[in-house]
């Protein structure tokens, strides 16, 4: 049965707390050192209990589901169950379940109930609800972003395609990244832009959706920018002639505010300090770090997160990208 998006929200902090007492959810405190890298006030989280989190297999992502390494698949946990939600336009069925591996309280995710996989692309009825989502999160005054990880090199842990959820503060509704791309000054909204400043491919578009906008027009306005985002990323791949084979992986980034998509050449950054290895997914270019150890928050702070993220990211063809050519046709934006 589908639960309202507000109902969603509202049922998340009771799951949470039930699903720590069963013991099915597993959360592992940590503490926010800020360290600031290119106009980033990155959040970097201290875990060590993360040290004693079970390894995960590697996912394999393909377009079939193997159903006994499927931790998504129905009957679901009663203790990680939030709701379910639908898309009626698009027909898809979503289920909400809690991250069984919690770092952040009340992190969530969406995921749909028919198995597709983690690197096919968000389709129109993913972004829909996801949107609908954090629009019922600010309305109750608990914010949040969602992000999602495509592809074997994103950092995802799963082969189920889920969308993730993080609360922030409600002073900051967003991720550390959301100031700078809301300084950003652009001079068409519709069109793309780049966060020129960073060092790697970075792909954002501003999103002027009104809060009454009709699901017909919520629709169009997100996958009209998804897909330019995509397409760009896919530009941005292209032109580098040392890319891995096989499908682009890369992370995707949503506020009410703006979109993201930041093109991904591998998921481990191995750190020059320390030699740890560390796997980085969206949180990373969203401004949110997480280490085991005090000798691997030194090391990210001395490498600088910035350096870290362009070792896993791609390098930017931004300006190739303006000025236009067979694979782009000229039309995005710079950031001033």
């Amino acid at each position: 049965m589908s639960t309202a998006h507000s109902q969603i929200i509202s049922a998340i902090p009771d799951a949470f707390e039930r699903g720590k007492a069963s013991g099915d959810l597993l959360f592992f405190p940590s503490e926010i050192h800020t360290h600031s890298d290119g106009g980033i006030d990155f959040q970097i989280r201290l875990c060590p209990a993360l040290l004693q989190k079970p390894t995960l297999p590697t996912p394999h992502f393909n377009q079939t589901s193997n159903d006994k390494l499927d931790p998504f698949k129905a009957p679901y946990n009663p203790n990680l169950y939030v709701g379910e939600l639908k898309d009626d336009e698009e027909g898809v069925e979503y289920v909400v379940l809690l991250n069984k591996f919690s770092v952040v309280s009340n992190h969530i995710l969406l995921i749909t109930k028919e198995f597709q996989s983690q690197s096919s692309p968000l389709h129109p009825g993913d972004l829909v609800q996801a949107y609908l989502v954090l629009r019922a999160a600010r309305k109750t005054g608990k914010p949040m972003f969602a992000f999602y990880n495509c592809g074997d090199r994103s950092g995802a842990s799963q082969a189920h395609k889920h969308i993730q959820f993080i609360p922030v503060d409600e002073d900051e509704d967003g991720p550390p990244i959301e100031l700078l791309s809301k300084a950003a000054r652009i001079e068409k909204e519709a069109l793309p832009f780049s966060l020129v400043p960073l060092p790697f491919a970075n792909h954002v578009r501003r999103l002027s959706i009104p809060s009454k906008a009709p699901h017909l027009e919520l629709e169009s306005a997100l996958s009209n920018a998804f897909l330019q985002l995509l397409d760009l990323c896919i530009s941005t791949v292209r032109h580098d002639p040392e890319y891995p084979p096989g499908t682009p992986s890369y992370n995707v980034i949503l506020t009410l505010e703006h979109l993201y998509i930041f093109p991904r050449r591998q998921e481990i950054h191995k750190l020059r300090e320390t030699g740890d290895l560390l796997s980085v997914n969206a949180l990373g270019f969203a401004g949110l770090m997480l280490v085991k150890s005090p000798e691997e928050l030194e090391a990210v702070k001395k490498e600088g997160p910035l350096n870290i993220l362009k070792g896993v990211g791609v390098t930017s063809v931004h300006d190739l990208q303006v000025a236009g050519g067979p694979e782009f046709d000229g039309e995005a934006e710079l950031a001033h």
